[in-house]
């Protein structure tokens, strides 16, 4: 099983959803960039449980505990190990689903592949585990913000049938933060709650598609030919539990355009060259041009829900499934700060190369 991603910048996760708990150590983050616990807490409340009633009501503080590899508000350059505890588990809730694969969840690949699943809470195939993640993305975003001043916001652009204007790229964080759904457009993000909350009175489910931007990127980053930034990045974002679909820049609406449209003129900005336009998402033969990285992400609505449905036990026999558990009805506003994570961590790393190279 491949926990580790990263070349230079690199992140091994570990720990299962009803375990003792979830960390990562970080191995080649560069010594003398001011962190703290709370540089870290910061993204985790984002993406803990319990935030409101669109979420699930399991209860995480999510609390964070730096290890080793920092020291006096400092990072060493040695690995960082992060741990944050498992405390609100209830196993009990998946005594159920032993005998009986969810629909659509990773229960039966995970067994046929292993041989052996977690009992409860779906071990690594879980979004538990993205606390982790979140945790070492946190730090990455550090060193790129001090480093060469990037920023990244994510925010909520769909959910269900519901979906936002194109907002570009005057989004922040703190607008974001606004709503409980995370669409910073204040019509659409209550058109989310009410799809949201349908969806659990319902007890069901439902998917959305998260945007991210990325802000003050340098020129030159990215590796061809198959390590390009948008397949660095789309490998990234597909390996977040539940991601489905990824686009660059015009994506799939590109599609339908001329190249005479599509096109991103060059024009002069400052002493650099620009573009007037971004179709192409901040991304050229897979090399960063200096425009804003744009992407989405889409999200498949949650595979375990509490309304009954007919399908069958590892033996293949007749069962009516009715999931128990405190589950997300649909995971885009918590997953908001978890895509940024793992843009922070791909961006991190492909710097750090580009460093190594210069």
């Amino acid at each position: 099983m491949s926990s580790t991603t990263g070349t230079l910048f690199k992140v091994t996760t570990f720990g299962e959803s009803h375990g003792k708990g979830v960390g990562a150590v970080i191995d080649g983050c560069p010594p003398r960039i001011y962190l703290s616990e709370s540089d870290v807490q910061i993204q985790l409340d984002r993406r803990r449980p319990g935030q409101s009633d669109l979420t699930t009501d399991r209860n995480e503080e999510d609390r964070v505990r730096i290890l080793s590899g920092v020291e006096n508000g400092q990072t060493l350059g040695t690995p960082i190990a992060l741990l944050v505890d498992n405390r609100d588990h209830q196993p009990i809730d998946y005594k159920n689903t032993s005998d009986i694969p969810r629909p659509s969840h990773a229960d039966y690949t995970y067994k046929i592949k292993y041989g052996i699943n977690a009992a409860s809470g779906g071990g690594r195939a879980s979004a538990r585990e993205t606390v982790a993640r979140v945790a070492a993305g946190a730090i990455a975003e550090k060193f790129l913000l001090e480093t060469y001043g990037i920023s990244i916001v994510a925010w909520v652009s769909a959910v269900g049938n519901v979906i936002a204007p194109e907002m570009g790229g005057d989004v922040s964080r703190s607008q974001v933060e606004i709503s409980s759904t995370r669409c910073p457009e204040p019509e659409t993000a209550e058109q989310i709650k009410v799809q949201i909350r349908q969806a659990r009175e319902e007890s069901d489910s439902v998917g959305g598609i998260i945007t991210c931007i990325c802000k003050n990127m340098p020129v030159g980053l990215g590796e061809p030919v198959f390590d390009k930034t948008e397949a660095r990045l789309a490998q990234a974002m597909l390996s977040i539990p539940a991601a489905k679909g990824f686009e660059v820049g015009s994506g799939f609406a590109g599609a339908a355009m001329r190249g005479s449209t599509h096109n991103d003129l060059f024009i002069k900005k400052g002493n650099y060259l620009g573009t007037h336009t971004n179709f192409s998402g901040g991304i050229q033969g897979g090399i960063t041009n200096g425009e804003p990285i744009l992407f989405k992400v889409a999200f498949k609505p949650p595979a375990t829900i509490n309304k009954q449905q007919n399908t069958v036990d590892y033996n293949g026999r007749n069962v009516i499934l009715k999931a128990k558990g405190r589950h997300d009805p649909c995971v885009v506003p918590r997953a908001v700060p978890i895509v940024e994570s793992m843009t922070a961590l791909v961006l991190a790393d492909m710097a750090l190369c580009q460093m190594v190279k210069r």
